[in-house]
């Protein structure tokens, strides 16, 4: 049975009232929490790239079904690091947990559960009881779902097993059975965003993201987390159907401005096609992208530039 139809078939038991959560994502860097939630979403709601640490922000992406509404924020990867960055990183991912009604911990399968998994663990422990789990990336021949399964239940033994999923979100698999059993925890509420909306997120702020993921999917070494997007302008044009907008892609330093720019130009203009190709999917008008590449030294250590970021959303 689909998500649906068991949605439909718990209405119509009588203990489908509409039900409404906040939903924040947890766990480690590259544990899948950003294709969960395109996944669940069914659209491209979070960038997506094998390096870790690629979501900066609290994303927000919305599941709606007949049993309600499901409002998901997808956090930072939560590690260990001293730097401020990551410092502030970390913050974001610990600071979602009181303002949740819900939270849906993801662990890679592939990966032996490590220092961070107790971190984590420690950290949920307190808020056991709105707790569900994924066991994430099953798919893979490396995963082991029993390792991680014994590794849950030693550290994190407040979360019975029927809270504890084997999925793959890449390949869309046991994501229903999760989604039911979050509803099941979630309060009786209205919908916070009518059922069209899949995320809440600005204009600019998601072709930011999406400059920021093809410029970490075409790069190398340091210059990923060196990246940050500022939108300039944005201009409606040809009666609606056109949205101009102009964009920099910025960098610690010089070299880095040289890289990401490529000989002849042919790494920045290789970034400009790939997001205006996923914007031109997204939006229902087409999407004209003017990009430059500019430096801001060190800009990582920046209080003003840090904070600036984080309150726009663009960090």
């Amino acid at each position: 049975m689909d998500e649906q139809s068991a949605q439909d078939a718990a209405v119509a038991n009588g203990s489908g009232k509409k039900r409404a959560a906040i939903v924040a994502i947890i766990g480690r860097p590259s544990a899948g929490k950003s294709t969960f939630l395109n996944t669940a979403s069914g659209e491209k709601v979070s960038i997506v790239s094998p390096v870790p640490q690629t979501t900066r922000n609290a994303i927000r992406g919305i599941v709606n079904g007949s049993r309600g509404q499901l409002v998901f924020i997808d956090t930072p990867g939560y590690h260990e690091s001293d730097k401020k960055f990551n410092l502030l990183l970390k913050s974001v991912a610990r600071d979602r947990l009181p303002e949740s009604d819900c939270v849906l911990y993801l662990v890679d399968a592939s990966r032996e559960p490590g220092r961070e998994e107790e971190v984590i663990c420690e950290m949920l422990e307190p808020v056991a009881g709105k707790v569900v789990i994924g066991i994430n990336k099953t798919d893979l021949v490396d995963a082991k779902p029993g390792a991680v399964r014994l590794f849950l239940q030693s550290h994190l033994p407040s979360v019975g097993s029927d809270r504890i999923f084997e999925i793959s979100a890449e390949k869309d698999t046991n994501i229903d059975p999760l989604l039911i059993r979050i509803f099941d925890l979630a309060p009786e509420g209205e919908p916070m965003y009518p059922e069209e909306f899949y995320t809440d997120q600005d204009v600019d702020f998601r072709i930011a993201e999406i400059v920021r993921e093809k410029a970490i999917l075409n790069t190398r070494e340091e210059i990923p987390h060196a990246i940050y997007v500022e939108i300039a302008d944005l201009e409606m044009r040809k009666g609606g159907k056109e949205l101009w907008v102009r964009a920099f892609l910025v960098v610690e330093r010089e070299s880095q401005k040289a890289m990401v720019i490529g000989k002849g130009a042919t790494m920045i203009k290789k970034i400009r096609l790939s997001a205006m190709r996923d914007c031109n999917k997204i939006f229902p008008y087409h999407v004209q992208l003017d990009l430059q590449v500019k430096v801001n030294k060190n800009w990582r250590q920046k209080d003003p530039i840090i904070g600036r970021l984080m309150k726009k959303g663009t960090l």
